[in-house]
């Protein structure tokens, strides 16, 4: 019954970062999840695939929550909203994704934050501590992310965290109704794999 007590409350790993905590997702974070969401929309729909129309129901948060503790449980992915370490308020989203282990050793990072949270550092912040998690608590060697060539801001958290530019993917996702390309960007940790 651990996927679901994990969907009752039972609290996951805490990452903490530099004025920032990052949780997975419980059932009682739905309304300040929805709130943010919804009104961080115009801003957010730029960047972000279409949302389904019932994306912010209880419902569809439900259906989230059962396929992020599946994801959970399997060591595929870590998703994680980002609280501000002061006051708790919910800030935006992060996730390690697509992990994959053997020969790369490596996984996906993606994430967001609310329009009214935005350019003050959250984001890098909760980057940075994903980061740091993903390289000391999951013994990954790679970290990798991409962001739409016009997303100025997501491109500077992840220069800031300490990211590479590596490249140009044509029609890499499909962002708002349509296939975009994205820059590519990658950290390795460097202390991982040493000697071979």
């Amino acid at each position: 019954m651990a996927l679901l007590d994990w969907i009752n409350e039972v609290s996951g790993p805490i990452v903490r970062g530099h004025g920032v905590c990052l949780r997975p997702p419980r059932a009682s974070d739905h309304e300040a999840w929805a709130g943010l969401r919804q009104a961080s929309y115009r801003y957010l729909q730029p960047w972000e695939p279409t949302w389904p129309e019932d994306d912010l129901t209880r419902a569809a948060f439900r259906r989230r929550l059962s396929i992020y503790a599946r994801e959970m449980e399997a060591g595929n992915a870590w998703p994680f909203f980002i609280f501000a370490e002061g006051d708790q308020s919910l800030l935006g989203a992060i996730t390690l994704s697509n992990v994959r282990r053997g020969v790369a050793e490596s996984g996906t990072l993606g994430y967001w934050i609310g329009q009214g949270h935005a350019g003050q550092g959250h984001a890098t912040a909760a980057v940075r501590a994903m980061v740091e998690y993903a390289f000391d608590e999951l013994a990954l060697h790679r970290v990798e992310a991409a962001c739409v060539p016009s997303n100025t801001a997501s491109r500077r958290v992840l220069e800031k965290a300490g990211f590479a530019h590596e490249g140009r993917a044509r029609a890499y996702l499909k962002i708002n109704g349509a296939w975009a390309d994205h820059l590519l960007f990658g950290i390795v940790n460097d202390a991982v794999g040493r000697g071979g």
